[in-house]
């Protein structure tokens, strides 16, 4: 039998092809010596206890070490987590990650005391404070804190609540051990009869197979892996779930999604009002999967058969340089200065390239106010959607170096919301250009059946997920158990809504739910839906506008959180208030579906 091909240990790596994490620390010994420093900080919290009512100035002191010693915990903390993505079998890493955690804990436990005795203030006596010289760069945030009054308990309680910091996060630290270190999965032959191991980082790849039998015994191999720990899986979900219900209730709101929904000040309707949108359009979507599965020429369509090249004849390659080429040419509309930071970064070492044992599955950009916009990617130099992956990272972590450029640190990081607009942003331009350099209909109907697909998998794949964890959520508010039996009943009625009568649904396709790495984010999901309908909006207003249109986007990517998300975007030129910028997205969905169409009536697939 073939060997199966091993991907390579971290220290074979060329270090070309890693990031360069010195711009936080310069080595191992340095972040130690900087969380001994930290660690004796702490004891400092003690002497601004119980004076913070005295004036304006007692307070500013007491903020402003509080902001110091958090710009030092981001710091502390980013150079761990993104050690310990490098591989996460790397029991070093995993310790000083756990040391950071305990240690932030701690600071929370020695900080705890802030938001009570700040909210304790007596209305009159804060109006005062607030028009002090001396508050004026921390107004907004405690403008912010006060709309908190309501959800925030005494000092013994907030001082409880600070010190289960690391026992919330067990479920998803034992989620993310499971995922990518301890469970192990089978090896399948690949299209050449070679024996491939069947992974988080190839599974993807291996869906994207020309040869059916490879997709579907990659699928099922993967899923089988699931299944045998599905009821361990279940247990940490339902934790991560009852953890959040109990966090809402003891901070006084009504549900776990009002609780998420808060810090963005982003209305309930909004959310409901995706969700309803979205359904409202599923005949498009089920129009799609019946498109598809004509092209294919297939009896059935199963989901490892959505994520194939339509048009197997036609070959796209890129290895890094190249892909960076066209993800320059693809955002030069975004003006010199914004391509000269990107180039110098993805060119350089913000970047963390290619798969090796042990790393994090998947893609993230990790942005630091005092460290370069750190970008992981497990890149394919024979996957379109990698580059496309690229370019959405890329967003990221300029909207990540503009922010930390033209904001203080108090504001400098941007909130969830916002965040999937600039890196969807990127993919829409990045697509535009694409298709616009396209030469021949085979290439054209790629690009196209590209765009429906990231359209698919971004709003409304997402939109099922938000479906799911409301559901999920409100289920045990209820009291009901969420049991693998329950959460797989539920993912399997969305999994039927979502995909249509048409569509052949696997059993194995419930487990789904129980490998998602967001579902321990609750109410995260919707964002990347809210986010690439805004950035359809915004790409097409710049796309199709002068100097004030881009001179209003770059303002939102260096707007940081001095606004509240909303407000951001509605400068920009946006309003997620409404219903329109969900409605348009899926319109454009059924534009190209339309143009697919055509491509097929023209005998683009057939030739």
């Amino acid at each position: 039998m073939a060997k199966a091909k091993q991907l390579p240990v971290r220290a074979q790596v060329d270090l070309a092809d890693t990031w360069d994490l010195t711009t936080l620390y310069a080595s191992d010994e340095a972040w130690e010596e900087a969380f001994d420093k930290i660690e004796k900080l702490l004891k400092k919290f003690a002497k601004f206890k119980g004076t913070l009512a005295e004036s304006p100035q007692a307070l500013a002191k007491c903020l402003d070490f509080d902001a110091d010693v958090d710009r030092q915990f981001d710091r502390l903390g980013n150079y761990a987590y993104l050690k310990t993505t490098e591989d996460q079998g790397n029991s070093q890493y995993q310790r000083m990650v756990g040391r950071y955690q305990n240690l932030a804990t701690r600071a929370a436990e020695a900080s705890s005391f802030i938001r009570p005795e700040v909210l304790a203030i007596p209305a009159k006596t804060m109006t005062e404070f607030l028009a002090s010289k001396r508050l004026a760069s921390h107004k907004l945030s405690l403008e912010r804190l006060l709309r908190y009054k309501p959800h925030t308990l005494g000092d013994r309680e907030e001082q409880l609540l600070a010190m289960q910091g690391e026992m919330a996060g067990v479920a998803s630290r034992t989620f993310r051990q499971l995922l990518d270190v301890d469970l192990k999965f089978e090896s399948i032959d690949n299209e050449k009869g070679k024996s491939v191991e069947v992974t988080n980082a190839n599974f993807t790849k291996l869906l994207r197979s020309e040869d059916r039998r490879v997709r579907k015994d990659a699928f099922h191999a993967y899923y089988r892996s699931f299944e045998g720990h599905q009821h361990t899986l279940a247990a940490t979900l339902q934790g991560s779930i009852q953890k959040d219900v109990y966090q809402a209730r003891v901070r006084n709101y009504s549900s776990a999604l009002d609780q998420a929904l808060f810090g963005d000040d982003v209305p309930r309707a909004v959310y409901e009002n995706l969700i309803s949108t979205v359904r409202s359009h599923l005949p498009t979507v089920h129009r799609y999967y019946e498109l598809r599965r004509k092209i294919l020429k297939l009896r059935d369509l199963h989901h490892y058969d959505c994520y194939c090249p339509l048009l197997t004849k036609v070959r796209t390659r890129y290895n890094w340089n190249s892909a960076v080429d066209v993800i320059l040419a693809a955002l030069a509309p975004l003006g010199d200065e914004y391509l000269s930071v990107l180039e110098k970064g993805l060119r350089g070492r913000w970047c963390d390239r290619y798969p090796n044992q042990g790393k994090q599955s998947g893609a993230f950009s990790y942005g630091t106010y005092d460290g370069d916009p750190y970008i992981l990617m497990n890149f394919h130099n024979d996957q379109l959607n990698d580059v496309f992956t690229l370019a959405h990272e890329a967003g990221h972590s300029m909207h990540s170096y503009l922010s930390s450029k033209h904001q203080p640190y108090l504001y400098h990081s941007y909130t969830i919301f916002v965040a999937e607009v600039a890196s969807t942003f990127n993919e829409r331009l990045l697509n535009s250009h694409l298709q616009t350099q396209a030469k021949d209909g085979k290439l054209q109907a790629l690009l196209i059946s590209n765009e429906i697909d990231d359209i698919r998998a971004t709003l409304v794949r997402q939109t099922m997920f938000a479906e799911f964890e409301n559901i999920t959520h409100e289920m045990v508010e209820q009291g009901e158990p969420a049991t693998v039996e329950a959460l797989r009943k539920v993912y399997r009625d969305l999994l039927h809504d979502y995909f249509g009568e048409r569509f052949e649904v696997d059993d194995q396709l419930s487990l789904e739910c129980l490998r998602i790495p967001h579902f321990y984010r609750a109410f995260y999901v919707y964002k990347y839906a809210t986010g690439l309908s805004a950035a359809i909006a915004l790409s097409e207003r710049v796309m199709n506008g002068g100097k004030q249109e881009l001179k209003d986007y770059l303002g939102f990517l260096s707007g940081g959180c001095s606004k509240l998300p909303l407000e951001l975007l509605r400068d920009a030129g946006v309003d997620m208030t409404e219903p329109q910028p969900i409605d348009a997205a899926m319109r454009r969905l059924a534009t190209q579906v339309d143009a697919l169409e055509t491509l097929v009536a023209e005998g683009v697939f057939s030739s």
